[in-house]
């Protein structure tokens, strides 16, 4: 999709502090993180939101979190604990129309989250 900033993200056309990348995920550092480690991972196929996901591209969820399970380990978070947001829709707090999967971790996090 032309017009939508996770898609500029991943054609390198904004800078992003990578975390991951391979042939079907990008995963980068959050601009105005929440907590000390604070990356997003999304789906290089444009895909609106969790609503969006059909039989043929639900796949990419289960793979992103294989990642995000290689991730945490790697960034020394997954024996603490973690938190992962997927916000879908405008009430569920989604700003960018792009599925997309938030983690959290490095501290405590509170709940209920807001």
């Amino acid at each position: 999709m032309e017009d939508c900033i996770f898609c500029k993200i991943i054609k390198g056309e904004i800078p992003s502090k990578k975390v991951y990348e391979d042939e079907k995920v990008y995963a980068f550092y959050d601009i105005s993180p929440e907590a000390p480690i604070h990356f997003l991972v999304i789906p290089k196929e444009h895909i609106e939101s969790a609503n969006a996901l059909k039989e043929e591209n639900a796949s990419v969820v289960a793979h992103i979190f294989l990642v995000i399970n290689k991730l945490v380990s790697e960034l020394g978070i997954a024996e603490k604990g973690y938190r992962i947001v997927n916000n879908t829709g405008n009430d569920g707090g989604q700003t960018v129309h792009h599925m997309h999967f938030h983690v959290l971790g490095g501290r405590s996090l509170n709940w209920p989250p807001g």
